[in-house]
């Protein structure tokens, strides 16, 4: 594991400490997701540093290569334990909890789907692979539905139809990255894609080994390209339910993802010849643009609520 996310017990932490350091982890290495921070208001982009660094910390823990599976999966087991004492108040064993307990309290974050995040990284210790579609969602929706759920609570949302669509959300994404990652997943023994789904096609978990790039496999691509895509039109409901700070970073986060899965299928689908990924600039400029956007739109309602009053008023004079 890098020291950045390091396992380290700490007996007390300062809050603004806590908070410091999960900042730090979040500008180091949170990648797409860290451009999308920039559009909130400063304290909910402080809760979504705190809420990477939980899941980046997480993550490490079952990814890291060079210690056994028993071992990684002991070490989850001791998280667990470490987030169940953090949530409660009676231990923090780590750097980052004590923010995270007291974004969770504040926020209103239902500690089930942190959990469920855990439940996900587990899943990974011993890939089996998914026979349907159906069981490639309960996966999907543990390491990134759950994480859609914990977000728009920082968010803030007013209708609860923003849950599902949330789930929506972690679904495109997942599948977008799944598809991006196919042969780094493969390499590592994971293949995420449904074996029904390769049968159909006439490819096989072998094949994407070998990245075995032919007509079989563009059609497959194409085929869960599409599937990631109603999930994305289905995602885009959510801005409705959303609170008006968090409208920029969904639409930014939309288009960033989104613009991976334009770039997989610019280059007809060959993820296997280099990694796909958006230049920074670009994230730069999503960003950027969600945010004035928004701004934009919420001054045009403000100069509409004044001229309603001015008519207001003109029509009790």
């Amino acid at each position: 594991m890098s020291s950045d996310t390091s396992n380290e017990k700490v007996t007390e932490i300062d809050l603004d400490e806590s908070y410091a350091w999960c900042k730090s982890l979040a500008k180091k290495t949170a990648g797409n997701f860290y451009y999308s921070f920039l559009t909130l208001p400063a304290v909910r982009q402080r809760d979504m540093c705190v809420l990477y660094a939980f899941m980046r910390v997480s993550d490490d823990l079952g990814d890291d290569g060079d210690l056994p599976v028993a071992e990684r999966s002991q070490l989850l087991r001791v998280w667990r334990d470490d987030l169940t004492a953090a949530l409660d108040g009676s231990r923090f064993g780590h750097a980052l909890f004590p923010a995270l307990a007291d974004m969770v309290n504040r926020c209103g974050v239902p500690h089930e789907h942190l959990f469920a995040v855990l439940d996900g990284i587990e899943m990974d210790l011993d890939p089996k692979g998914f026979e349907t579609f159906d069981e490639l969602s309960q996966y999907c929706y543990r390491v990134a539905g759950a994480v859609g759920l914990c977000c728009i609570h920082v968010w803030g949302f007013h209708d609860e139809r923003a849950i599902d669509r949330a789930i929506d959300c972690g679904l495109a994404f997942q599948l977008t990255n799944i598809l991006r990652d196919l042969g780094e997943d493969a390499a590592m023994g994971r293949t995420y894609l449904p074996r029904e789904d390769l049968r159909r096609f006439g490819y096989s978990a072998e094949d994407i080994a070998a990245q075995q790039y032919n007509e079989q496999f563009v059609e497959l691509m194409q085929f869960e390209a599409e599937r990631a895509r109603s999930y994305f039109r289905r995602a885009e409901e959510l801005h409705g339910y959303l609170e008006p700070a968090g409208k920029p970073i969904f639409q930014a986060m939309l288009q960033i993802y989104g613009g991976l899965l334009d770039a997989i299928e610019r280059r007809n689908y060959d993820v296997y010849s280099s990694r796909v990924s958006l230049p920074r600039w670009r994230k730069l400029l999503i960003s950027f643009d969600a945010i004035v956007r928004q701004r934009w739109l919420k001054g045009r309602s403000q100069g509409s609520d004044v001229r309603d009053q001015k008519s207001e008023i003109s029509g009790d004079v």
